[in-house]
């Protein structure tokens, strides 16, 4: 069966160093996976928002 370069590659790094998948999923958890959005919350912060001058640098104007 025939089986491409990177396939043999890819194939061969598992072999090698079989907690690669472990390793992804741990940074993909770390990176990507997020805790839902508590709402309530969420309202609580945009309402305790200051507004902000147009020109945040000058404002004694």
């Amino acid at each position: 069966m025939y089986q491409s370069d990177i396939t043999q590659f890819l194939n061969q790094l598992k072999q090698q160093k079989p907690s690669l998948e472990a390793e992804q999923r741990q940074g993909r958890a770390l990176l990507w996976d997020k805790q839902p959005i508590d709402l309530d919350e969420r309202a609580t912060q945009q309402a305790a928002r200051v507004p902000q001058t147009p020109y945040v640098y000058y404002q004694n104007f």
